[in-house]
């Protein structure tokens, strides 16, 4: 999986993070690492989505936080990976 919607959701799932605090994560479950331009675009649009929403810092840096819609949004997108990776093990073993 390397769409960073879903990595950023992943990664917030577990609890707030800021954006380095992302990265390193995602870099971590998934081998995946974002550059920052990937990472703070995808996080605008996940924020203009109202899938993620800024926390209060006073630090420079802004931790964010996955919305109830986005947590419903990432469950969604799990369940079909889901359903789509297990029908292509299925369709391997029968190969």
């Amino acid at each position: 999986m390397t769409d960073p919607t879903l990595l950023i959701l992943a990664s917030l799932a577990e609890g707030e993070k800021h954006g380095y605090a992302m990265m390193e994560d995602i870099e971590q479950f998934a081998g995946v690492r974002l550059g920052p331009g990937t990472l703070y675009g995808a996080i605008t649009r996940l924020e203009e989505s109202r899938w993620i929403a800024a926390l209060p810092s006073t630090e420079r840096r802004k931790p964010y936080r996955i919305t109830p819609a986005g947590r419903r949004y990432l469950e969604e997108q799990m369940s079909a990976a889901n359903r789509v990776s297990k029908l292509a093990l299925e369709r391997l073993r029968h190969a």
